[in-house]
């Protein structure tokens, strides 16, 4: 039988609208054991937050997430706020016992996140990172591929994860350009990604070798274009210094011994959401891009030489993981879906008391990855990860 759970969502902008999604939609296409009612919807403006609620369904709003969380009636956390939230959010909802869907990256650095998963595993919560990307029916192609044994032991990986949305040299200095506030940039945000989606197909990441750069080191302040004093004859607008990276780049080594390459950079113009891997193995290769989502790309030694090359599955079918609740073959889903996949199954373990992957322990695990990658970066050095 079907029952209710309140759900309680802190933070009301990008990820706050695609969490909400996933919330109201996960019931009306798959089958859940726990309805999520949308309870209480916290922001920081009044104004706006009463808009969203009303245009997502959330039946209350309130603009201290201290409260809601300690609210008896809330029995899941949402957490869609920029990572510098993330800890101390996470680790509240834990010893008030919610269960918690976090957005990525975990957090600001590895403390954080060891202090997230101690809290969550001492409550005994359900704990979820948000990786929605693993929960692409052709991902969860590709590993059910390797799986199988298809593409044979895995030599390399190479991935990569390409946005433009920086490279105008006006583009104001926010949140996600300050250390203080984003921890790092590409690298955390984008090579977070791109780490869960190598350890979910091909394994843990041994050791690092990393670089980092900057290609614009200051930008106008947010609001700063009327905000311009006297330099001698002209005006010139305030500005502060980017502290985190524009680009990272970095070179791994695997445990199973496989290599790999990370590429993460705002820089790429005419990519705006390019979410790119190769897999290499001893019997066959695999490839997937974000852009067209619904495709993996399948290369088979197996297959008679006059008819090699790669093949382009369209993962629409019914058998295609999560596929059968959606449409019929060939009509394609999008970014979207992702996320309701996740709450189809994060509602499952908290039904059921399992766990959910990724969780706070693949994100403290992935966490350790990006440290290693920034320390090899400043030091110019291979460093082990398990030396962090």
């Amino acid at each position: 039988m079907t029952r209710d759970m309140n759900v309680a969502i802190i933070g009301t902008k990008f990820m706050g609208k695609a969490h909400s999604h996933a919330w109201k939609s996960a019931p009306n296409f798959f089958d859940v054991p726990i309805r999520p009612v949308l309870k209480v919807a916290c922001g920081t403006d009044e104004s706006s937050l009463k808009a969203f609620a009303e245009r997502w369904g959330w039946q209350e709003i309130s603009t201290n997430w201290q409260d809601v969380i300690a609210r008896e009636d809330i029995d899941i956390v949402d957490i869609s706020v920029p990572q510098y939230l993330h800890h101390d959010i996470a680790v509240a909802a834990a010893k008030a016992g919610k269960h918690i869907f976090c957005e990525k990256p975990m957090a600001m650095n590895l403390t954080q996140a060891q202090a997230m998963l101690k809290a969550a595993q001492d409550a005994g919560v359900v704990h979820y990172i948000n990786h929605n990307y693993r929960r692409v029916p052709a991902v969860m192609l590709a590993k059910q591929l390797i799986d199988e044994g298809k593409i044979g032991r895995i030599f390399h990986w190479r991935g990569c994860y390409l946005q433009s949305w920086i490279t105008d040299p006006n583009f104001p200095l926010t949140w996600h350009l300050r250390k203080e506030t984003a921890g790092s940039g590409p690298h955390g945000d984008l090579n977070s990604h791109s780490i869960d989606l190598a350890r979910f197909l091909v394994g843990d990441i041994k050791s690092v070798v990393g670089m980092t750069t900057n290609f614009i080191k200051e930008r106008s302040l947010p609001g700063a274009g009327a905000a311009t004093f006297s330099a001698g004859s002209g005006g010139a607008t305030e500005k502060g210094e980017v502290t985190v990276e524009d680009a990272a780049f970095m070179v791994v080594e695997f445990e199973n011994g496989a290599l790999g390459s990370f590429e993460a950079t705002r820089f790429a113009p005419g990519r705006k959401n390019y979410n790119y891997f190769e897999i290499y193995g001893s019997k066959g290769s695999l490839i997937f891009d974000l852009e067209r989502m619904n495709e993996l790309q399948y290369f088979s030694e197996a297959d008679p030489n006059y008819a090699q090359g790669f093949r382009t599955i369209l993962a629409t079918e019914s058998v295609h993981s999560y596929v059968a609740n959606w449409w019929p073959p060939g009509h394609i889903i999008g970014y979207e879906h992702e996320f309701t996949h996740a709450v189809v199954d994060f509602l499952k373990a908290v039904d059921s008391g399992g766990v959910i992957r990724p969780n706070f322990e693949d994100g403290v695990a992935e966490t350790r990855v990006l440290e290693a990658g920034l320390k090899a970066a400043a030091s110019g050095q291979r460093v082990m990860v398990a030396e962090l």
